[in-house]
């Protein structure tokens, strides 16, 4: 632990990549194992010794802590970092109390999960700037998975998606500038995949084969629509 503190002195702080997350159940520490491996340091913070003991030597460090404490926090150097993830899914109270803290401490960049859409305005009141809601979220996107015309989907705020499928038999073997997709369905094809290629950006001069996938970007229902033209 001497060493993480070391590492994270208060005066380092605006040069930390490292990540501090809170809460390891499944959200968490998927999450956690996913920076890892992205190359970002990671501290881990449950109060599981079980889950402790599962990602010990898989994160920087992982520590078993109440993150309700102010002072357990401090003693961790938590006020140090730029960038903390509230992950507990079990307890409302302490996942409040926690983004709490973390406000308190003027992290920058603090993202906290919600279990419901109370919680999550609670959370929102609170000054937390990135609220994630991942069964709703994940329910939403298998949703448009499910019916078979998205190979992938992802909605942003404001009401913009950006799908994947396969492209409509009208634009196959046309120049994409002589499609008139965009004018015509009110979306952007912005990347074509093709089969042993890989994603390139999509220009006026693509031409889109049958084989090919496609990246589709626009308002959400629009894009929906694009997709099931085929």
């Amino acid at each position: 632990m001497a060493d993480w503190l070391t590492r994270h002195r208060p005066q380092e702080r605006a040069d930390s990549n490292a990540v501090v997350v809170i809460g390891l159940g499944r959200f968490g520490s998927a999450l956690a194992l996913e920076l890892m491996a992205a190359g970002t340091e990671v501290l881990g913070i449950d109060d599981d010794p079980d889950i402790v003991q599962g990602l010990n030597g898989r994160l920087t460090q992982v520590v078993r802590a109440d993150s309700t404490k102010e002072e357990v926090l401090r003693q961790l150097s938590v006020p140090d970092f730029d960038f903390a993830v509230v992950g507990i899914g079990t307890n409302v109270e302490a996942s409040i109390l926690t983004a709490s803290l973390l406000l308190n401490f003027e992290i920058r960049n603090v993202w906290a999960k919600a279990l419901s859409e109370p919680h999550g305005r609670i959370l929102q009141q609170l000054g937390v700037g990135h609220v994630v809601f991942p069964e709703h979220d994940m329910g939403r996107r298998v949703a448009h998975l499910v019916r078979g015309t998205v190979l992938d989907y992802i909605q942003f705020e404001d009401d913009f998606a950006m799908v994947k499928t396969r492209p409509p038999a009208e634009i196959l073997g046309r120049r994409l500038g002589d499609t008139g997709v965009r004018t015509r369905y009110g979306v952007t094809i912005v990347a074509v995949h093709r089969r042993g290629e890989g994603f390139s950006y999509a220009t006026a001069d693509t031409v889109v084969e049958a084989d090919d996938m496609i990246l589709v970007a626009g308002r959400t229902k629009l894009a929906e629509r694009f997709s099931r033209l085929h």
